[in-house]
């Protein structure tokens, strides 16, 4: 569950779920100081999953297509 987090490109209730239940998952153990420092702290790999649905999206590409 703490592995990578894969989203639907239509960014469905579901994948708030499991944002949500990856959060929780990943923070459980933490202490009120780690937590800070995990939200606060920027994450670019959501960052690049995001761009990467996004070039998809205005190319017309849906994520199943490989090109």
């Amino acid at each position: 569950m703490i592995g990578t987090l894969e989203i639907s490109p239509d960014f469905t209730i579901e994948d708030i779920h499991k944002i949500r239940e990856h959060n929780y998952e990943v923070t459980k153990h933490m202490t009120v100081e780690e937590k800070l420092h995990y939200y606060n702290t920027p994450r670019t790999d959501a960052e690049e999953q995001i761009e990467r649905l996004r070039v998809r999206h205005y190319n017309g590409q849906h994520a199943w297509e490989q090109r």
